[in-house]
């Protein structure tokens, strides 16, 4: 088929659709009985774990917070405090209601106090050994029924529930940051969860005011595996002499309100690394050496100004330019750089689906307007591949693919352009 034309009216139409898709679990009928959750208790009080519990104590559920030190425990609830405190200000709620919610918090040093706590949710540092060892803590503490989560953004929750004694009560439930504020939330069904814990994540999703969308266990699940697919272009693109703010550029035409870079640096560059650390991203490496760790620092790929603005870097120029042996300035059109970028992302949606980590193509769309700012006049990642048509997102997987034989384009894009089909037709295989 051709590229689909539609009207603004006929992509808001398809994204509530979608929206709607997105809670109905193919295998878990909508009478499932769900279990009872009327405590909440979360590992970790720092960016995640606070934001976590914010949502949990809007909606009027208490929480318990653990952590290692009492001064990492008092940091985060007055972090939280201010949170509550900056929105009351803003008139978003009345004053009084700061105490309510702030009341409904409360903290501990003793994994022993998630005792009778009927859903206890990690997030801590993103090591699969850090992980392991809790939730083999949790599997003692924990009472029968309690569901145990994990706020991972990418490791195999198969493994982590492999040290408890109830895999079928473990799922990941992954936020994304900040997360009071933002609305996607990532359901991760592992290899033995139990039905019913997936039909009571769904539900309080929804108790929450968040948008869930049911995903498998992959690296990065669904939204970060695309956006690791983004990246890795991006940075190809970086070897052939464009410069971030190049490649930013573009896709802030694309309409997304960040480039990778962008979002790199406010992410900070140093997360997962260390001092040392040789990774397969060498700009990365040197920056961070440079302690340019992102916007926290002032320098990462951008240089910041007075106002935290990012600013072109002859820094980062001079190091691209080092590791590539290519001169800036050779860059591609803007053009070519969305093409680069953007259809690989499609193609991973694909594989995605042929693997049945996503149920059906509209949750991949989704993902990626509620967790990562895909424009909404494009609808998403599957529903723009049928905005450009299957046959040119596969002439520009083949072209990429002649350039570096770990890029493949999937057997059903091949199909699609083949046959004439929709990408938004695809469900999990």
């Amino acid at each position: 088929m051709p590229a689909l034309t539609l009207s603004q009216s006929d992509v808001a139409d398809y994204i509530a659709q979608a929206a709607r898709d997105a809670w109905v679990v193919a295998d878990v009928p909508a009478d499932t009985a769900t279990r009872t959750i009327e405590k909440v208790g979360v590992i970790g009080a720092g960016t995640m774990g606070g934001g976590i519990s914010m949502n949990f104590a809007t909606a009027g559920i208490p929480v318990v917070i653990l952590e290692r030190e009492q001064e990492a425990l008092d940091r985060g609830l007055n972090v939280v405090r201010r949170n509550y405190q900056r929105s009351a200000d803003k008139g978003r709620f009345p004053q009084d209601e700061v105490d309510l919610r702030m009341n409904l918090l409360s903290g501990t040093l003793r994994i022993t106090d998630f005792a009778d706590c009927d859903l206890v949710i990690e997030a801590v540092f993103e090591d699969v050994a850090i992980k392991k060892q809790i939730f083999s803590e949790l599997d003692q503490v924990a009472k029968p029924g309690a569901i145990l989560a994990t706020n991972t953004s990418a490791l195999n929750i198969d493994e982590i529930a492999s040290v408890t004694q109830r895999p079928e009560d473990v799922i990941g439930l992954h936020f994304f940051s900040p997360a009071n504020v933002m609305k996607l939330l990532e359901i991760v069904r592992a290899e033995h969860t139990a039905k019913d814990v997936i039909a009571t994540s769904m539900t309080l999703a929804k108790t929450i005011n968040k948008v869930a969308t049911l995903v498998g266990v992959c690296p990065g699940f669904v939204g970060n595996r695309i956006l690791f697919a983004r990246q890795a272009e991006a940075h190809k693109l970086l070897m052939k002499g464009a410069t971030p703010w190049e490649i930013d550029a573009a896709l802030n035409a694309f309409g997304f309100r960040m480039g990778p870079y962008q979002m790199s640096d406010l992410a900070g560059l140093d997360i997962g690394w260390k001092k040392g650390a040789t990774t397969d991203n060498p700009f990365r490496d040197a920056l961070c050496e440079l302690d340019r760790r992102g916007q926290k620092t002032r320098a990462g790929f951008y240089d910041y100004d007075e106002n935290n603005r990012p600013v072109p870097s002859e820094v980062t120029a001079e190091i691209i330019a080092r590791i590539t042996g290519v001169e800036a300035g050779q860059a591609l059109s803007q053009d070519e750089i969305v093409a680069a970028c953007i259809h690989p992302m499609i193609n991973e949606g694909l594989k995605i689906l042929e693997e049945g980590k996503a149920q059906r193509a509209s949750d991949i769309d989704i993902v990626w307007l509620n967790g990562y700012g895909w424009p909404a006049d494009k609808g998403g990642p599957m529903l723009y591949g049928d905005m450009v048509g299957a046959e040119t997102v596969l002439a520009t997987m083949e072209s990429l693919a002649q350039e570096d034989d770990k890029v493949t384009p999937c057997e059903t894009l091949k199909c699609l352009a083949r046959d004439g089909g929709r990408f938004i037709d695809v469900q999990a295989s």
